[in-house]
């Protein structure tokens, strides 16, 4: 497997940014160049990467390409299909997003994320936004998510099914679907689940932690790795049965220090089960 985040300081080149890597110790990165890059740009990074044994993880679609909102729903569903053609261009893993969400907030619960119209429309958008760009050598993936498709092993099985493409896989966020205290306090074995069923389309995945608090009613909060009940050890075993080069990121950190602290948790765990990180 391998390990990679964000980096930090000034980055202007391929050559900054394969240092700033190295300097955090990662073999995999997040895409460092928007769909607004010329082709250049784009390829100049993409050797750097190759050269350098870095892979390219993914490259974020963020957005809300089932967005009640027309206008929300055709920009979102426009940035998809540019960033899945740069994720073929640069030669990254795959490009990610979540579903969306039927609200306001792009991110957030509605009360018609989990219904049946709701799955439908996803395989629809999804199939839209593969089909107008015909990826070969990258794939569209949705994160798993606690209240929008894919929220469990068997929803992601099923859209799987449903949309039908070749290019569609899988994007694996464990703490994303830790949304009860069932799953918390069993999270190895939904993470054993996750791969057992879901390991041949997993193409990355992130690393987070989350840390089920003493108050009422359910309260979960996301943490740094290391600082929360999430069972590393079996998410680095279960990894380590997948191809080599498949990325572990971390993310949603504030501060370079919480990346340092996060990877070298990471690497511990590793090292302390015999797993090989490139």
């Amino acid at each position: 497997m391998r390990l990679g985040g964000p980096v930090f300081g000034e980055i202007n080149d391929p050559d900054q940014w394969v240092a700033a890597l190295k300097n955090a110790g990662y073999s995999a990165a997040y895409c460092p160049v928007s769909s607004d890059a010329d082709s250049a740009t784009i390829q100049s990074y993409a050797a750097a990467a190759s050269k350098a044994n870095i892979v390219i993880a993914e490259v974020g679609a963020w957005s809300n390409p089932i967005s009640p909102d027309d206008a929300i729903r055709s920009a979102a569903l426009e940035k998809c299909q540019k960033q899945l053609a740069l994720a073929d261009e640069i030669g990254a893993l795959c490009c990610v997003n979540i579903a969306g969400a039927r609200g306001e907030h792009w991110d957030g619960p509605h009360p018609d994320n989990l219904s049946a119209a709701t799955f439908d429309l996803i395989v629809e958008t999804t199939r839209a936004i593969i089909d107008a760009v015909n990826p070969t050598r990258t794939f569209y993936t949705l994160e798993t998510m606690p209240w929008i498709y894919p929220d469990s092993v068997e929803s992601y099985q099923a859209l799987i099914k449903a949309i039908d493409r070749p290019r569609f896989a899988v994007h694996l966020d464990p703490v994303n679907l830790i949304s009860s205290p069932q799953r918390y306090f069993d999270n190895a074995g939904l993470i054993r689940d996750c791969f057992a069923k879901l390991g041949p389309y997993i193409k990355s995945c992130h690393a987070k932690d989350i840390r089920l608090s003493n108050k009422l009613t359910v309260h979960l909060d996301e943490v740094r790795p290391g600082l929360g009940a999430l069972d590393y050890r079996t998410l680095l075993h279960e990894m380590n049965q997948l191809p080599a080069d498949t990325p572990l990121m971390l993310e949603h950190l504030q501060q370079e220090e919480d990346y340092r602290l996060s990877a070298e948790y990471v690497r511990s765990v590793a090292q302390e089960i015999g797993v090989p990180i490139i």
